[in-house]
């Protein structure tokens, strides 16, 4: 991979940086470091930088972009870790970022990611059920695809992926294991386009879509993930640090909202804007996949 190729467009890029209030010499956490977009313009505004991703590739990749984008010298350089973000009070103890004055999750998928086929997350790629994005972690979408029963299945395609048609999709893969195991996002993608009317194998959105979301969600526990993250993240805030959660299905969305709300009851946290921030339709044309972004953002008191 190559510095100067696209790793990844973040969506709603200024809304955010404007979202964290980026003050000079003030400590910040991107919890989800991806391509490095936010965290160049965190470093630009003189912010110091911790930033976490659990796919060695986005560390990697962001390591090589950050290198020339600090705006000041003489601040400390941005620290990049390998880790899942529900481990980040560990990774800010251990690096002095204890008390921060902004953190920024963006939940999304990167484009390298879906674009690389190998790592399988794509139903637009010829590659392996994979999904992993940390690739050390054991079980895989083919795992899944292959190895929970049509109950099981049916369940996790409705709960994670909202999808309508769940008991029809799990009832026609464990059909299609019969002959020979799923072993291919392709092999996937077509079983489920045999089973919507042709109409439906055009809408605007493709049909393996909450599928896909869904074997992704489960893999990386992303849910699970989240809920044990924003409280963490919370308690590294200093006094009127900012919490940005850039969310791009309503599952997460709706935990963040919750979250967000109970902890406003409280007298923890200040809701910044009553409803989420959503990408203009100039943005969504040159980027679709900001789409169905939503951001929220909260100030500690």
């Amino acid at each position: 991979m190559k510095t100067s190729d696209i790793y990844h467009i973040p969506a709603l890029l200024n809304e955010t940086v404007k979202a964290l209030d980026i003050k000079p010499k003030h400590k910040y956490i991107d919890a989800t470091l991806g391509g490095g977009g936010h965290s160049v313009e965190i470093v630009k505004k003189g912010g110091i930088l911790l930033g976490i991703d659990q796919d060695p590739e986005a560390v990697s990749y962001a390591s090589e972009r950050l290198k020339n984008a600090q705006a000041c010298p003489d601040l400390l350089p941005p620290k990049l870790v390998q880790s899942n973000f529900a481990e980040i009070d560990k990774v800010a103890k251990e690096f002095g970022f204890e008390k921060v004055a902004g953190i920024l999750f963006d939940l999304g998928v990167s484009s390298h990611q879906l674009e690389t086929s190998n790592r399988g997350f794509s139903f637009n790629q010829e590659g392996p059920l994979d999904m992993r994005m940390n690739p050390n972690l054991s079980v895989t979408a083919k795992d899944l695809v292959n190895g929970l029963n049509e109950g099981e299945l049916a369940e996790l395609f409705w709960k994670l992926g909202e999808e309508k048609f769940s008991r029809r999709f799990a009832k026609a893969i464990c059909q299609a294991r019969l002959n020979k195991p799923i072993e291919t996002c392709n092999d996937l993608s077509q079983i489920i386009l045999q089973e919507v009317s042709p109409r439906g194998r055009f809408a605007r959105i493709h049909p393996a879509t909450r599928v896909f979301q869904a074997l992704r969600i489960a893999v990386n526990d992303e849910l699970n993930s989240l809920k044990t993250v924003l409280p963490k993240a919370v308690e590294l805030l200093e006094s009127q640090g900012r919490i940005v959660v850039l969310s791009f299905h309503s599952l997460e969305d709706s935990i963040v909202k919750r979250f967000f709300i109970d902890q406003m009851g409280k007298g923890i946290l200040k809701i910044i804007s009553k409803s989420p921030i959503t990408p203009t339709k100039e943005e969504i044309r040159l980027n679709p996949r900001a789409r169905s972004a939503k951001l929220r953002a909260a100030e500690k008191i």
